[in-house]
């Protein structure tokens, strides 16, 4: 029996990365080299790590500025974050009305039917629904241009632990993102430009695309004290056929971020696109992945079990390493790479 204890650590407030550095690149990244000390680089040093022959794979999925601030018809102030449409992103964009899976907090003040509005924005009307529980809610929004709207008033949606504002909203986008409809960032591709995919290719790395719109479990803590007893709710995922057949062509499959690791191993277990709900942790059978680059996570978070499932208990001495060696940790921290085969 697991419990989720076993993956809790000490993380000093102070080594909570508030604001993304000027040089997306130039994050450290710590290399795992298995039982051997670690290696300290650079992100920008990733086309000297890597070698000819493997593949990067990342999630090209883009942010929505899905956070709003609403009125209820008594005037008590409501938060909407735009979890998922009812389907393709991009139809619910241009839709006229459409369904969503919403937070709202404070849920227990919005009865169904309750019709929020945002003030300046009378072209937009959220009407709430059905309580899902854990303050999820369903929705329907009623706008002649929601894209348009969401670009006017939304907010992007940081974690709670980012309190800085950001100056710069494109910060939290990769410099590939393409696909609406994202939560949160997959904050590993962060990190990644495009004279860094310039220079990876130069060097016979390849770059393939798939798409995990990343949800509500990225701001859902681990809840419960045994990981049996916790709940992945499903996120929508796709693997085009490019990527797929450039995957079976690789000698190594590189994972830009968990999310990308989700969407491959589902993808290889479920067929290429669809809702999934895999909880990746130990034991795990990898059937597609080699190495992830990743951020470091929160104590207690599913993100760092489906570390533990990739390269075992030795996540501890680099985590460790990262905390003695002034790395910045989190969304908008350093970075690690990780060897399951090391």
């Amino acid at each position: 029996m697991t419990r989720i204890d076993e993956f809790d650590y000490l993380l000093p407030p102070e080594r909570i990365a508030q604001v993304p550095l000027a040089d997306r690149a130039s994050s450290k990244l710590l290399v795992d080299q298995g039982s051997g000390a670690p290696a300290h680089r650079n992100v920008h040093d990733l086309a000297e790590v890597l070698r000819p022959g493997d593949l990067l794979v990342v999630n090209d999925t883009k942010v929505l500025p899905a956070r709003l601030h609403a009125v209820r018809p008594t005037g008590g102030r409501t938060e909407v974050l735009l979890l998922h449409p009812d389907g393709p992103a991009a139809t619910a964009l241009s839709a006229a009305e459409s369904q969503w899976e919403v937070l709202v907090r404070p849920s227990k003040k919005v009865s169904p039917g309750t019709e929020l509005h945002v003030p300046g924005e009378d072209d937009l009307v959220i009407t709430v629904g059905e309580d899902l529980g854990e303050g999820r809610r369903r929705a329907t929004l009623a706008s002649t241009a929601l894209d348009a709207a969401l670009d006017r008033i939304g907010q992007m949606p940081l974690p709670p632990y980012i309190t800085e504002r950001l100056e710069d909203p494109d910060r939290y986008q990769t410099v590939y993102a393409q696909q609406p409809g994202s939560a949160a960032a997959p904050t590993a591709g962060l990190h990644l430009t495009d004279e860094l995919f310039a220079d990876l290719a130069g060097r016979g790395v390849g770059l393939a695309r798939v798409e995990l719109v990343v949800g509500l479990d990225t701001f859902r803590p681990v809840t419960a004290e045994r990981l049996d007893d916790h709940a992945m709710h499903a996120e929508r995922y796709r693997v085009p056929t490019e990527t797929s057949l450039a995957v079976a062509e690789a000698d190594r499959i590189v994972a830009i971020g968990t999310t990308t690791v989700r969407a491959l191993e589902s993808s290889a277990r479920f067929g290429p696109e669809g809702d999934t709900s895999l909880f990746i942790r130990h034991p795990f059978e990898f059937e597609v992945v080699d190495l992830m680059l990743t951020n470091f996570h929160m104590p207690k978070s599913t993100l760092l079990v489906m570390i533990d499932a990739f390269v075992g208990p030795r996540w501890r001495r680099l985590y460790d390493e990262a905390l003695a060696g002034d790395y910045r940790f989190l969304s908008f921290g350093d970075a690690m790479l990780l060897d399951r085969h090391a």
